[in-house]
């Protein structure tokens, strides 16, 4: 039997589904390769209680308290003149439980896919503690500070751009390699016939639009925003996520199709003829991967903030900052229109490489080197 050339850890965190969703296609692809991959929970790592602890208030003041939520990214997340604060003293706290679990494994390389696990491998590669390479995959179109440790190796990005953002930084190696999505939204999709029949049987004649708010229903005014979408002569289909409340009281709403935590995402996004995204997130990727136009609108705090603005100012998607410009934005952007086409055009060009090809190529230039 053909023996892995190498064996990587990917360290994700359980904060919402997206950095879940990379971590799990990123070890799909190098176990495609012939490679060795494992994943671990970076809040799993942390003294007991703690991760499921930080995992409720970041889920609880991203949903009900977002003014608390961009006081802390301003005070943790932006840069500024003297001292700031950081992750550093709770990625402390899980050093003894990676390292345990780097002697047990013995991985060639550690990936973290969230910030505050590339806090982690970059405090314990810059003291020697960690003893083989880091790559952090930076999920981020905005890259904020908690991304960056000069004691990385190497910086996997979505963007140019934002792999120079990182050099600058840190004057550490970075590239850009694109998003890391499932090859099931790049193909055609077995279930969009099905999602077409329906969405046109709830509401015949009306094009239907996707309004994403993540796994835990994280949004501003979402019902506002279904409203304003239907009373615009669209189909508002509401992903709620895991957020009961919300689906039941979009539920009640004949004009709204809502829906709770989807499976077939590639079906239902072949299916819609625009996506309304707030974070810039795994969705918005799956929709620019899928060939569906997406509008940033209302967006969360922080990092969704920054995010949906990067998304518009490279040409991958449109934000629009009021509802009037949602509205015009839905009208070009859902029919037939070279500005349709560009956009799509756009958001298939940003995946142009493979993070998991790029990791195994690292290896193999340093067992070569070495």
């Amino acid at each position: 039997m053909h023996q892995p050339s190498a064996r990587f850890l990917v360290v994700s965190a359980g904060m919402g589904a997206g950095h879940d969703a990379v971590a799990a296609e990123l070890v799909r692809r190098l176990e495609d390769l012939g490679q060795g991959a494992g994943r671990v929970d970076v809040l799993e790592l942390l003294p007991h209680g703690i991760g499921a602890g930080l995992r409720s208030f970041y889920r609880t003041t991203i949903r009900r308290a977002p003014v608390v939520y961009e006081g802390i990214y301003r005070a943790f997340f932006r840069p500024g003149r003297g001292p700031r604060p950081g992750s550093a003293p709770l990625a402390a706290l899980a050093e003894d439980r990676l390292l345990d679990l780097v002697e047990r494994e013995r991985p060639d390389v550690v990936v973290p896919v969230f910030h505050l696990a590339a806090q982690l491998t970059g405090r314990l590669r810059a003291r020697g503690a960690l003893e083989v390479p880091s790559a952090v995959v930076v999920t981020d179109f905005a890259v904020h500070r908690q991304w960056l440790h000069p004691g990385n190796d190497l910086h996997l990005c979505v963007t140019a751009e934002a792999a120079d953002t990182v050099r600058r930084a840190l004057g550490r190696p970075a590239v850009a390699t694109g998003p890391v999505v499932a090859p099931r939204f790049f193909a055609p999709a077995p279930g969009a016939a099905r999602w077409r029949r329906h969405l046109s049987a709830l509401a015949p004649g009306r094009p239907p639009v996707l309004l994403s708010v993540g796994a835990w229903g994280a949004g501003t005014r979402v019902v506002d925003t279904a409203r304003l979408v239907s009373g615009a002569g669209y189909l508002p289909v509401v992903l709620c996520g895991r957020d009961e409340r919300l689906r039941a009281e979009l539920s009640r709403r004949p004009d709204v199709a809502a829906f709770g935590w989807e499976r077939d995402m590639p079906g239902l996004l072949a299916a819609v003829r625009a996506v309304v995204d707030n974070a810039a997130g795994q969705t918005a990727l799956e929709a620019l991967a899928t060939g569906v136009p997406v509008i940033g609108y209302r967006p969360i705090p922080g990092h969704g903030r920054e995010g949906v603005r990067r998304m518009a100012a490279l040409g991958l998607s449109d934000h629009a900052r009021d509802s009037w410009e949602l509205v015009r934005l839905l009208d070009v952007l859902t029919e037939p229109s070279p500005w349709r086409e560009h956009r799509i055009a756009a958001g298939r060009r940003l995946f142009a490489d493979d993070a998991a090809v790029r990791l195994t190529g690292a290896v193999a230039r340093t067992a070569a080197s070495g």
